[in-house]
């Protein structure tokens, strides 16, 4: 009997803790078992700040400057910044005889100016004369980089190009120089380059804000020149064209100035052509006191009163007084 009541009692209380009621629902739970927390109990919970130690700055970096470096004393590029910077003046009068004979001999060597830029930007020429260029080789065209054959009298291929067009120097300041000056601008060599001539047609009157040539390789020469040709003669570059020197220059800061060369900026003018002296007329004779009408060729003196007949017996008529 006992050991019956025993084993029921027993089988009750393994009843009772597998239903989940008794002391043992009461117990810790585990945290396999933890609920979560609900999203209004989550509001209300207030956030805690990370650790700031554990929060990895950005790293620092150093500033760097982007000042540029002043232009080496010498080059184009420090030779810009001493230009006159004003704005175009009305190109008003503006012909290209204001700056005189076209090609004239300012250097007195007894060669045109023309051809003394052929013979030094031509190769493989061949001459007429110690001047006259009848054939040569522009080897490369500068403006293009293409070879051009020239030859006289051929198609018209190969021009002598002003780097600073004359049309722009008047407008910047030529239009109030002296003849001379203008001259001597017009035949410096240092402003005088032998080039295609289709391309340098394309150019016109164009300043380095406007036109450079489509040889990119020769862009800093050419800047360059223009640079040197303008301080020369004390032309002004307009702000545009500045800017625009020391960008293509900047990428080139080293190139060097060119010098003025040999030529003066006054040339002499020449003469103009003078009509050839006329004879002075013949001073009217002296009519003489006697009433008379005509000098006869023999002295004798007529007193006809009309021209014809007069002196008809005395060899002619050398002067008619009447």
């Amino acid at each position: 009997m006992n050991k019956a009541i025993t084993l029921i009692t027993a089988l009750l209380a393994a009843t009772v803790l597998l239903s989940g009621c008794g002391p043992a629902s009461n117990g810790p739970v585990t945290s396999a078992s933890k609920a979560q927390p609900s999203p209004a109990e989550t509001a209300q919970t207030p956030s805690v700040a990370p650790s700031s130690a554990a929060v990895s700055a950005p790293p620092t970096t150093a500033t760097t400057s982007t000042t540029p470096k002043p232009a080496a004393t010498g080059t184009a590029l420090a030779a810009v910044t001493k230009l006159t910077v004003k704005g175009r003046a009305p190109k008003t009068g503006y012909t290209r005889a204001q700056f005189g004979q076209a090609w004239y001999d300012t250097d007195h060597n007894g060669c045109d100016t023309r051809n003394d830029i052929l013979r030094r930007d031509l190769k493989s020429k061949q001459m007429q004369n110690a001047c006259k260029v009848t054939a040569g080789t522009l080897a490369p065209d500068p403006y293009t980089g293409t070879s051009i054959r020239f030859i006289y009298g051929g198609a018209s291929e190969v021009d002598i190009d002003h780097l600073v067009a004359l049309s722009d120097a008047w407008q910047k300041g030529a239009a109030t120089w002296a003849a001379g000056k203008r001259l001597a601008l017009a035949n410096d060599p240092l402003n005088l380059l032998a080039v295609d001539s289709s391309i340098n047609r394309s150019k016109g009157d164009g300043d380095a804000a406007t036109w450079l040539p489509p040889n990119k390789a020769f862009r800093c020469t050419y800047v360059a020149r223009q640079v040197a040709v303008k301080g020369k003669y004390g032309l002004w570059v307009t702000s545009a064209e500045r800017d625009a020197m020391v960008r293509v220059l900047t990428t080139c800061p080293t190139m060097g100035l060119p010098g003025p060369g040999a030529a003066s900026t006054q040339a002499t003018v020449p003469r103009a052509a003078q009509p050839a002296p006329q004879p002075a007329p013949a001073p009217a004779p002296v009519q003489p006191g006697n009433g008379a009408t005509a000098l006869c060729n023999d002295g004798t003196y007529s007193f006809a009163a009309h021209h014809q007949g007069a002196c008809s017996r005395h060899g002619g008529v050398r002067v008619f007084y009447k």
